[in-house]
């Protein structure tokens, strides 16, 4: 009875040492999917030209605008005009009470808000997966590429625009 206790304790002790680095000991140099760490310099904005089946985005590093040429496709999923048009945009952080969705750095947002003349929609950022899960959020933007997530029927259509090199 006395060895089992012992056992007993010490696989409890390894048990919560475990935890503990799981939790807490995690190698900030290569986040993955964490978030952006709070005291990491924010990251440039995106400059060049990202593409995708769906038309490119011209990004001239300003933070700011961009330049659209959408195919009809995607105006019909987002509701901006096809073909090529001046706009701007910024990454939100999602809707976090209690004030709303706000101007956040893009490896922290969760979604994208563009404004192109007269329309302004918000498109949420993320991977769909082959089964049609979809991953919202976090670390999903990079700095050479920005996946969209847009439905259509109620099924979500991943669309990744890439930095072409």
């Amino acid at each position: 009875m006395k060895h089992i206790k012992r056992i007993l304790l010490i696989a409890a002790g390894l048990f919560l040492a475990t935890g503990f680095y799981v939790l807490f000991a995690r190698d900030t140099g290569n986040p993955g999917n964490y978030p952006a760490v709070p005291d990491t310099p924010e990251p440039e904005p995106h400059k060049g030209l990202f593409m995708s089946s769906y038309g490119s985005m011209e990004f001239n590093g300003n933070g700011t605008s961009v330049l659209l040429d959408l195919s009809p496709e995607f105006s019909e999923l987002s509701g901006l005009p096809v073909g090529r048009t001046e706009g701007n945009y910024a990454f939100l952080s999602g809707d976090l009470p209690p004030q709303k969705s706000f101007e956040i750095r893009y490896d922290a947002a969760h979604e994208m808000r563009i404004t192109a003349g007269e329309d302004s929609v918000v498109i949420d950022l993320g991977i769909v997966t082959a089964d049609g899960a979809v991953q919202i959020g976090l670390q999903t933007v990079t700095p050479e590429r920005i996946p969209l997530v847009l439905f259509k029927d109620d099924k979500p259509v991943g669309i990744i625009f890439e930095l072409q090199k």
